[in-house]
């Protein structure tokens, strides 16, 4: 069973070091071994920070987070001869830890200021849990299911949602909305991002991005993510991929069409939270020639997984048949001139689903690759070769971030047995050049950028962490494929920058997903648009309200093209364009801290190449404070008495390797916890402040 590390194996540092510093950043969760590990120190210039300073001492220190010896020091390195970096407008400084591979807990110290990083781990494994939290977002996002208390944390328990009259099992067509014989079934799936709505295009690069995850490594996704399907045999990430797929099947016919949309037609509709007070009617759109396409490229793509999973032969066959009969209804309309491309005409709201001819040309030529894989039909290898050097990646060289679905496809064609050899010799060559000439930096490693993972100015837009991701993402299929086999190493090393920005090595010092305290984040984002955590409710912010949103959410991040005047996230440098804020219009905060379930899998799936199966069960870092409440008796054989000041305290019991044996919300001075049930021997009880601002820990002895 994989160890789940509560706050308290990472937080106990106001007992030990001194306070975590805005301006020393470092990836807040941890680094591989083999991983260049180097701290950010800042210096603001402008943007919202700008009237703090910071000048680093002659020498930092690594330190060991639980003994405080200096484990190694050093001189911090000035970054590009203390030039101000334009897209952060920060001055800086690297202190490069790269040579300890230790496993250990750790922080860096700088004396002569007094001020301390984050702690953090280094160890073979440092993501597990991390990756765990971000996959269960998926779950928070399910429509039409109930969270049970025993699978989240305590606050965000909700009841059935959208399953009302009228709603998802009654749905109703949108331009006939009085036929009560057009009504569908169309329970399921995840709401798409902040709003509840569901969009069949829009999930397109979703289960591409998870579904090659799991593909490149299944060993780093476990069945143990507390779900409702965990522990049945099969890794939580394709459970939660079945629940999207079953509601898709549902928006596709017999005939091949689908329907490319389905929610509310007023923005005022079904925005109550949590989402199971929503009583609003919901519509389904019209059948479009996008949606039979992104289907026939979901569906085959997600066959190749599902039919080598035991037990899942037929559900994968289901899939293949749906995608031929997709593909069959789109190729028609092709060759016919007929695709749709303004079948969406905005009624249901609010994002635009309909695919252009470019996207749409682009997904067809991805489920001609994975539908010849599935069926080995001559048909569609013959539409690959006929239209793939159509392809931007081939007839532009432009292998980006935007298009990571077509990106896989052609790789994955060029390296199948039996590709034509033309077609394997184009693609390769064409992705051969596009990492030598590294264009705008993209995909090796540069000190062009002060945080250590740059990108143009231009990607700091909405999704900025999408975008960031997804680089990241193509770069590890360059070095999967082996594209520019004496690049490999610097292109790893970019990837793993694009993960660090992501736990904090950023201008905000953020680890840039919501409320990962209890999986060792400290500084982390607090508030997110998201109608079930909306503003002025329980679910609003982590350090001012009841609970603040659910962990694992990845925000938009940093949008230099914010289009209203709050200031921040407006007139910033393009990393600084970001703020912690949740309100609607005008303000619009979705700009900027919505998260989405394509941001999300695009995140996932980098963070899953750099985690794997091992277990980290390292004990050191388990510190304790015996002053902050009384337990008693102690030892004891079953019952124990915890008292204090803990309104507002979470109390957590471990045994000694970390594993979690319960939690409990103490709203009173005084406490029961009963370990009859456990086995004799040492536990540790950890008491948290709700606002993640002090932990304790404390030893109770179970006796026989």
């Amino acid at each position: 069973m994989r160890t789940l590390l509560s706050i308290c194996l990472l937080f106990f540092a106001s007992i030990s070091i001194a306070q975590i510093s805005e301006h020393i950043h470092v990836d807040q969760f941890g680094y591989l071994p083999d991983a260049d590990k180097v701290a950010v120190l800042s210096d603001p210039q402008t943007g919202y920070n700008s009237g703090l300073s910071y000048s680093p001492g002659p020498m930092l220190e690594l330190r060991d987070y639980v003994t405080d010896e200096v484990i190694f020091s050093a001189a911090p390195t000035e970054w590009n001869n203390g030039d101000t970096h334009t897209q952060s407008g920060d001055q800086g400084w690297w202190f490069d830890f790269s040579s300890i591979s230790d496993e250990g807990t750790y922080y860096i110290f700088d004396a002569d200021n007094d001020a301390s990083s984050a702690p953090f781990k280094i160890n073979d494994n440092p993501y597990s849990q991390v990756l765990d939290a971000a996959t269960k977002m998926f779950y928070y996002n399910r429509c039409n299911d109930e969270k049970e208390a025993q699978y989240v944390p305590n606050g965000f328990a909700d009841g059935m949602n959208f399953q009302n009259a009228l709603q998802d099992g009654q749905c109703r067509y949108v331009n006939d909305q009085g036929n009560a014989s057009l009504e569908k079934d169309l329970t399921g799936g995840w709401f798409d991002a902040g709003d509840n709505n569901k969009y069949v295009t829009f999930a397109h690069d979703v289960i591409h991005n998870l579904v090659g995850a799991y593909e490149d490594n299944p060993t780093a996704f476990s069945d143990e993510t507390n779900i409702p399907e965990s522990n049945d045999g099969l890794a939580d990430v394709l459970n939660e991929l079945q629940w999207e797929l079953d509601w898709l099947m549902k928006m596709s016919n017999p005939d091949g069409t689908a329907h490319i949309k389905m929610g509310n037609i007023s923005y005022d509709d079904n925005a109550s939270t949590p989402p199971s007070a929503n009583t609003d009617p919901r519509y389904y759109g019209p059948e479009c020639t996008a949606a039979s396409i992104a289907i026939a490229s979901m569906f085959s793509r997600a066959a190749i997984v599902f039919q080598n999973e035991t037990g899942m032969s037929s559900y994968a066959q289901d899939l293949e048949d749906r995608a031929v009969l997709c593909w069959d209804h789109f190729i028609t309309q092709f060759d016919n001139d007929e695709l749709d491309f303004e079948c969406d005409d905005g009624t249901i709201k609010s994002g635009d689903a309909d695919w252009d001819y470019d996207k749409q040309y682009d997904a067809a030529v991805i489920a001609s690759v994975y539908l010849f894989e599935l069926t080995g039909d001559a048909e569609y290898e013959d539409f690959f070769l006929q239209y793939y050097q159509g392809s931007e990646q081939i007839s532009g060289g432009y292998w980006g971030p935007y298009l990571m679905p077509l990106n896989e496809a052609l790789l994955r064609y060029a390296a199948s047995t039996g590709a034509d050899a033309d077609a394997t010799s184009i693609i390769n060559t064409s992705a051969y050049d596009a990492v030598n000439n590294n264009w705008e930096d993209f995909y090796l490693f540069t000190d062009a950028d002060l945080y250590r993972s740059n990108v143009p100015d231009y990607m700091y837009s909405w999704g900025s962490t999408q975008v960031k991701s997804n680089l990241g993402n193509v770069i590890m299929l360059f070095h999967e494929y082996d594209i520019h086999p004496s690049l490999n190493d610097e292109m790893l090393t970019k990837a793993r920058e694009h993960i660090h920005y992501m736990h904090g090595l950023n201008p905000m010092g953020l680890v840039l997903l919501s409320n990962m305290y209890s999986f060792g984040g400290d500084r982390c984002v607090d508030e997110i648009y998201h109608f079930w955590f909306d503003n002025n409710t329980p679910w609003d912010n982590v350090k001012e309200d009841d609970y603040g949103p659910a962990p694992g959410f990845l925000t938009g991040g940093p949008n230099y093209y914010y289009s209203a005047d709050v200031t921040p996230p407006a007139n910033q440098p393009p990393q600084k364009s970001y703020a912690q804020f949740n309100d609607g219009w005008p303000e619009s905060s979705w700009e900027i801290t919505e998260p989405a379930i394509y941001y999300q899998a695009a995140y996932v799936r980098l963070l899953s190449y750099f985690t794997n199966d091992t277990e980290i069960t390292n004990t050191s870092n388990i510190q304790v404070n015996n002053n902050c409440v009384e337990i008693f008796p102690n030892p004891s054989n079953n019952i124990f008495t915890v008292s204090g000041l803990m309104d507002r305290y979470t109390i957590t019991v471990l045994d000694a390797a970390g594993n979690i044996y319960e939690t409990i919300d103490a709203a009173s001075s005084e406490v029961m916890i009963d370990l009859g049930d456990l086995p004799a021997g040492a536990f540790f009880l950890s008491v948290e402040n709700q606002d993640h601002e002090s932990v304790c820990v404390q030893k109770m002895i179970k006796e026989n």
